[in-house]
């Protein structure tokens, strides 16, 4: 196995990295920015801004054109043929601490996005909760109770999403009906043990579960009964998400955090991109949204 940084880009929040026709893309939240980085040097191949802070995104549709975000209370769709940014849905809370956090495109074309709800009161329950936007513009709230929706992810053996708090340190799985509900709510492993909170995941063909430990400075791997097969420690202070890439699926890709504004680090490699290689292991490649823009 190997681990090394991927060309000299330097983010504040690195987040959502993704692969997509032969590039890596990923954002830095803080900075508005959703970046396409060359996988072999990390030159950065284009660039797109969007109002901060972001959340996530997700491709929209089989030709590339446009992408699916969350900003800090709406979910938005950016022409990257002509950098119109156009909403497509907001949800029904809002509050100075609370924002859309990590999300991801389902099989069905839906977009799975949660909010992050930080600086509570005492005893103050979480605003939000996780969203699904149907490929009819509908949003729907599936679940509440997350103060910070982390790393959404449908393991692709049995079919069923998980999803990670990263604030209580634990990561559950749901059962997705033919609605698009969510049932069959279970824990599926908690990192309280392994020092950190999870932050973004990601699933190998077999199963396994790779997570950022955002504590920790490194990346771990639980097999489909929760438990731990793998613990990396990495060259960076806070990595934050990963996500299989490379001609083969083989290589993993880390972001990770210099300053998010509660997390900082300050070593040469804090904020950079990871490409680990030799793992063993292989991705699957993420699907594309499918909504009418």
């Amino acid at each position: 196995m190997e681990i090394r940084r991927l060309g000299d880009l330097k983010t504040a929040l690195g987040e959502c990295p993704q692969w997509y026709r032969d590039q890596l893309w990923l954002m830095d939240c803080r900075a508005g920015l959703v970046l396409a980085l060359d996988p072999d040097t990390g030159e950065e191949m284009s660039r797109y801004t969007a109002p901060a802070p972001l959340g996530c995104f997700a491709f929209n549709g089989e030709d590339g054109d446009a992408i699916v975000l969350a900003l800090k209370e709406e979910i938005a769709a950016l022409d990257l043929r002509h950098s119109q940014l156009r909403t497509l849905a907001r949800i029904e809370v809002s509050g100075p601490h609370l924002r859309l956090n990590d999300g991801i495109a389902l099989a069905d074309g839906s977009f799975i996005v949660g909010t992050m709800h930080v600086f509570r009161e005492a005893g103050e329950s979480p605003l939000g909760g996780l969203y699904r936007l149907d490929t009819g513009l509908n949003l729907r709230k599936l679940d509440t109770g997350f103060g910070v929706t982390n790393g959404p992810c449908v393991n692709p053996v049995n079919g069923r999403l998980h999803v990670a708090d990263s604030e209580a340190k634990v990561i559950y799985s749901y059962a997705i009906e033919s609605d698009g509900a969510v049932a069959d709510k279970q824990l599926f492993v908690r990192t309280a043990a392994h020092g950190s909170g999870p932050d973004g995941c990601a699933f190998d063909t077999e199963g396994g579960l790779w997570t950022a430990l955002v504590r920790q400075g490194a990346l771990a791997r639980f097999d489909m009964a929760g438990r731990l097969t793998h613990k990396i420690g990495l060259p960076v202070v806070h990595p934050s998400a990963l996500c299989f890439g490379g001609r083969d699926m083989a290589d993993l890709f880390v972001t990770s955090i210099s300053n998010s504004g509660r997390l900082s680090a300050s070593g040469p490699m804090d904020g950079g991109v990871l490409k680990v290689t030799g793992l063993g292991y292989r991705g699957s490649k993420r699907p594309a949204c499918r909504l009418p823009l």
